[in-house]
C-alpha cells in the first residue's frame, strides 16, 4: 500500500475517534469551549489535513490507483458526515443540513455508479463541488469551537469573539449548503443524457 493510500486510511480510522471521544465524558473547557469538542476539532482538522495531502502525494508521485480513487471519496463523506451528525446530537447544528449531505451523497454516488458502467468515465467534481468541500471543512472546524447553534447570530444575542465565530459557522455551512444543492442539481442534469431513451 502506498503512501498516499494509508494517509486516506488513516483518515478513516480517525473517524471512529471522533465518535468514541464523547464517551469520555472529559471535563473542563479552553476559554469557554468544552473540551470533548476541542479534542474532537483537533482530531478533525488533522484527518482534513490528510484529505489534501494523501491528493497532492498521489498527483505528485504518480500514487493514483484504483484502490485510492475508490476509498478516498468514502474517507471524506464519512468524516464530513460523522462530525456533522455529532453537532446535531450536541444541538449546534440543524438535522437539515445533513440531510441535505447524504441526499446529495446517495444521489451523486448512484450517478457515478452508473456512468462509470455505461461509459467506464470516472465523473470529476465540479466547481460546485469543490465550494462544497472547501466550505465545509471551514465551517465545521468552527463549529466544534462554537458554543452557539448554527445560525444564533440572528437571535440579535451575540457580541464579540462569540458573534464572529457564530457568524463563521453560520456563513460557510449555508454557503457548503447552497454548493451542495447546486453540485446535486449537476448532476441530475447529467442524468438526462445517461437515462436517455431508458425511461
Amino acid at each position: 500500500m502506498n503512501l498516499a493510500n494509508k494517509l486516506t486510511l488513516f483518515r478513516i480510522i480517525l473517524v471512529p475517534v471522533i465518535l468514541i471521544i464523547p464517551f469520555f465524558n472529559i471535563q473542563g473547557d479552553v476559554w469557554g469551549v468544552p473540551l470533548t469538542y476541542l479534542i474532537i476539532d483537533i482530531i478533525f482538522i488533522l484527518a482534513s489535513l490528510t484529505d489534501k495531502l494523501d491528493g497532492y502525494i498521489a498527483r505528485s508521485k504518480n500514487q493514483i490507483t484504483t484502490f485510492g480513487k475508490f476509498l478516498d471519496p468514502i474517507a471524506d463523506k464519512i468524516l464530513v458526515i460523522v462530525a456533522m451528525l455529532i453537532l446535531v446530537e450536541a444541538g449546534r447544528l440543524p438535522a437539515w443540513i445533513p440531510s441535505i449531505v447524504v441526499i446529495r451523497e446517495f444521489i451523486v454516488s448512484g450517478y457515478r455508479l452508473v456512468a462509470v458502467e455505461k461509459s467506464g468515465k470516472v465523473i470529476a467534481a465540479s466547481i460546485w463541488g469543490k465550494i462544497k468541500t472547501a466550505t465545509q471543512m471551514v465551517g465545521l472546524t468552527v463549529a466544534f469551537i462554537d458554543v452557539n447553534s448554527f445560525g444564533a447570530i440572528f437571535n440579535g444575542n451575540l457580541t464579540g469573539l462569540a458573534f464572529v465565530i457564530n457568524l463563521i459557522t453560520t456563513t460557510f455551512l449555508g454557503i457548503s449548503v447552497i454548493a451542495t444543492i447546486f453540485s446535486g442539481i449537476d448532476y441530475l442534469k447529467g442524468s438526462k443524457e445517461l437515462f436517455k431513451g431508458e425511461m
